[in-house]
């Protein structure tokens, strides 16, 4: 497999995560977005913190990591920065 190839295939994720459960909530064609979009997304959930400890729900951490094409589930669908508030993250 050529460098070039690996390149094409790799998207970069921003996965979130609550315990032990992951759900791949956005990618992007490269790190610096998804890098944004992580930080974007750790804002919301700061500002619900009040909200998300006075109903007991756990909030849900993100990080951002490669991913290939190919290891993205064929039902994917983006997850909403404020799903986590209706208890849809996971």
């Amino acid at each position: 497999m050529s460098l070039n190839n690996y390149r094409d295939d790799t998207l970069w994720a921003v996965v979130a995560s609550i315990g032990r459960k992951t759900r791949v909530a956005e990618v992007f064609p490269n790190r610096l977005a998804a890098l944004a979009d992580k930080a974007w997304r750790e804002q919301q959930v700061d500002a619900y913190a009040n909200f998300l400890r006075n109903s007991r729900q756990p909030t849900p951490l993100y990080h951002v990591r490669p991913i290939r094409r190919a290891d993205l589930p064929r039902s994917w669908r983006p997850l909403p920065a404020l799903g986590f508030l209706h208890g849809k993250l996971l």
